[in-house]
């Protein structure tokens, strides 16, 4: 189950995103959750998403 809350869904990504190492694309469809959705939940507390460093900033 993937967290509503921003600030831990933020936490839980980075995480994920690093140990898995995986893509956010990848990990958003193990997850079954559409990318964009968690990217303007994330934006909305105002992180990014940056492909080089695989992780929200």
């Amino acid at each position: 189950m993937v967290p509503n809350d921003p600030a831990i869904l933020l936490s839980f990504l980075n995480t994920r995103l690093r140990d898995d190492g995986c893509t956010l694309e990848e990990l958003c469809a193990q997850l079954d959750v559409e990318q964009s959705g968690v990217e303007d939940k994330l934006a909305a507390i105002g992180y990014t998403y940056h492909r080089e460093r695989n992780q929200f900033l």
